[in-house]
């Protein structure tokens, strides 16, 4: 398995040909795309790997065949899919990249730069007010060159813990698959180039080996010395591409069970005794050495909006709900797909206002109340939603209530239900986080952030404490480890509420820790007029941005323009209301399956896979390691992924000696 990290573009008159190269260009593919027929996209692939000689012939022999010759266009690091308007496809790619983070020796990066390639030889600049250059120009106003990363050898789209057990089952059998294309199973509902990446499934089969899925949220890492030893704390955030949208145009649930502002956040803590994900003694995929903890937020599943009348501007939109449903059925498929991506028990802390003098939150509060009081009536007694409603506001101007001791206290009995992911020297030994905190406000920003970073605070210490590196789980406030932590979920706050709501947060950790400094009411105002002025002036037009790029908008000559649309609720629910019959029942709402203990049906597996029982024995009484084999094409060799033979590489240049640390 070469993996490919450069892509050089060369053009004739009929052809595009994108040539790839592992990190030493030692190795080299060549993609073909037709240019003749600009309404279907044509690819090839032949699957034939070249050395620096062989691919130097190969394009020479282009060149001499072909009328006007080889021309470079440009060098990608990165191909991202293909788009159509109204005349022929365009080719997204990376053209500048930045390091952000490395996990198990898998380098991580930002996208700094992309560019669009028209695939077609009869290239015409379409005029300024066609629908071709609108079309262009809404797309190209999705800023990819901010929060959006790739990886070429990492799965982004999944959490450590999937991405550990996968390899594991995989490197001992136990998936039922041989074939590398199918062990990457990568998470569509985060991956947002899905959509251009549709027309290449169409082509060829191995996509994943030239294109790189991306995640749109957060990432930051940062190092920290503790005893002399090295550890990493990596933040992921991951946001859905499903129901996605600006504040006030995507609120709730959609028809399928996908909530508005979705984003799942991955806190990977490991120290750097061993920086790759295998051990020497154990086998791949087995070093003990790396833990994460997953949480969960996003708008409540219930069918509720804010509309803003373009003639009205206000900060605060009333509340609607929208349709009344005795079954809460939009909900129950949102909790369903909870259980199948994270197990029991689903901790659910709604953070919501419980007493107004006018009406606002407190509609969604009873709602949601009942809807969950409805869905656990029907659930087992230990697999039912574990609901606690708390009025975070209300606490934060009270004398006599402690916002951060009240979220010390859940936090504890958060991660003493659902556990935390600590990687095993074996799979019966490695420990599954089952469960997961699902957090929301209203918005999902500024309460919900600092409810997350205590319930992190508080799983950072046990991770730390597993990893043996301190005695006690419990960590101060106001330390190093504790402040560098503040810090990152301050900056993963701002850009989830950046991207979703317009401006940083309003409400930050020293609001309700009640330590702000003189400066930062002025602050607060500041924001919540960007805020205000994003929700009336640019909202609409990123949600237009957003339709385009995700593909829920594909243009149709019979169909209305995209900014001709009233309202774009069609795009993100069931076309045909016919589908609606087909739902789940009322009562048993959820899948069984989804329900079962994960440990113990790994466990099970594994004990089943094992043939021979003695061996089973041996390794139960600690006289024998079952090592884990790579399976054909898992990976290449680590050193040409890290160091490039034709780069110059200064050691104070590498990202983990520039890496932010205390």
């Amino acid at each position: 398995k070469f993996i490919l990290t450069k892509y050089t573009i060369y053009v004739t008159n009929q052809r595009m040909y994108i040539v790839g190269s592992n990190s030493r260009e030692s190795v080299f593919r060549i993609l073909e795309i037709d240019l003749t027929n600009p309404n279907t996209l044509t690819i090839m692939e032949d699957n034939v790997y070249f050395t620096r000689n062989e691919i130097m012939e190969v394009l020479n022999g282009i060149e001499d065949s072909s009328e006007g010759g080889l021309t470079k266009k440009l060098t990608a690091v990165g191909l991202l899919g293909f788009i159509k308007f109204t005349k022929h496809y365009y080719l997204l790619v990376v053209t500048r990249r930045k390091e952000v983070a490395v996990l198990g020796s898998h380098e991580i990066y930002h996208i700094d730069e992309t560019e669009l390639i028209p695939v077609t030889n009869n290239l015409k600049v379409p005029e300024k007010k066609s629908t071709e250059a609108r079309l262009v120009q809404t797309f190209l106003n999705i800023d990819l060159n901010k929060t959006f990363y790739f990886s070429y050898s990492y799965d982004l789209t999944n959490s450590l813990q999937t991405n550990m057990i996968r390899n594991k089952r995989q490197s001992l059998r136990m998936n039922g698959k041989t074939e590398l294309s199918m062990v990457f199973e990568f998470n569509e509902r985060f991956m947002w180039n899905c959509a251009l990446l549709e027309p290449v499934f169409q082509c060829f089969d191995k996509v994943y080996d030239w294109f790189q899925p991306i995640i749109h949220g957060f990432i930051d890492q940062v190092k920290m010395s503790v005893f002399q030893i090295q550890v990493y704390i990596t933040l992921i955030a991951r946001r859905s591409h499903r129901f996605a949208g600006a504040r006030f145009f995507k609120r709730g649930v959609n028809d399928d069970g996908d909530v508005a502002n979705e984003v799942e956040t991955e806190q990977i803590v490991c120290d750097m005794l061993t920086s790759s994900f295998h051990d020497p003694t154990a086998g791949f995929y087995n070093n003990s050495r790396y833990t994460s903890f997953v949480q969960h937020r996003g708008s409540i599943p219930l069918s509720w909006s804010q509309e803003t009348a373009p003639n009205i501007r206000m900060t605060k939109p009333p509340i609607e709900m929208n349709v009344i449903d005795p079954f809460y059925t939009k909900a129950a498929l949102h909790f369903n797909n909870l259980f199948e991506r994270y197990g029991t028990p689903i901790q659910v802390l709604n953070l919501i206002k419980q007493r107004e003098k006018t009406p606002r939150e407190t509609k969604l509060l009873d709602a949601f109340n009942n809807c969950v009081e409805y869905l656990n009536q029907f659930l087992p007694k230990e697999k039912k939603l574990d609901y606690v409603s708390w009025d975070m506001s209300r606490a934060a101007k009270s004398r006599t209530q402690d916002v951060i001791k009240w979220l010390e206290k859940y936090s504890e009995e958060t991660l003493t239900k659902t556990g935390f992911f600590h990687n095993g020297k074996t799979i019966s030994d490695t420990k599954l986080q089952e469960g997961v905190c699902r957090t929301n406000c209203v918005d999902c920003l500024d309460r919900t952030n600092t409810a997350q970073f205590v319930i992190g605070k508080r799983a950072l210490g046990h991770q730390l404490h597993a990893l043996g590196i301190i005695e006690e789980k419990y960590l101060e406030y106001d330390s190093d480890v504790t402040n560098i932590l503040t810090e990152m979920f301050h900056d993963h706050g701002d850009t989830i509420a950046l991207q979703y709501g317009g401006s940083h947060l309003v409400n930050t950790l020293q609001t309700y820790r009640k330590i702000n400094q003189w400066s930062s009411h002025s602050r607060d105002i500041i924001e919540s007029v960007k805020r205000f002025y994003s929700n009336s002036f640019v909202d609409a037009q990123r949600q237009e941005a957003i339709n385009l790029f995700l593909g829920n908008y594909v243009f149709a000559s019979d169909k209305p323009m995209l900014w001709e649309l009233n309202t774009d609720y069609y795009l993100h629910n069931r076309k045909n209301i016919s589908e609606l019959n087909g739902s789940n029942s009322y009562t048993h709402w959820y899948n069984d399956s989804y329900l079962v203990n994960r440990k113990e049906s790994l466990k099970s597996l594994w004990e089943t896979t094992i043939q021979n029982k003695y061996i089973m024995e041996l390794q139960e009484r600690g006289l024998l390691v079952v090592k884990i084999d790579p399976y054909v094409g898992c990976f290449e060799n680590y050193w040409n992924i890290k160091y490039g033979s034709r780069n110059f590489v200064s050691l104070n240049e590498l990202f983990e000696f520039k890496m932010n640390s205390t």
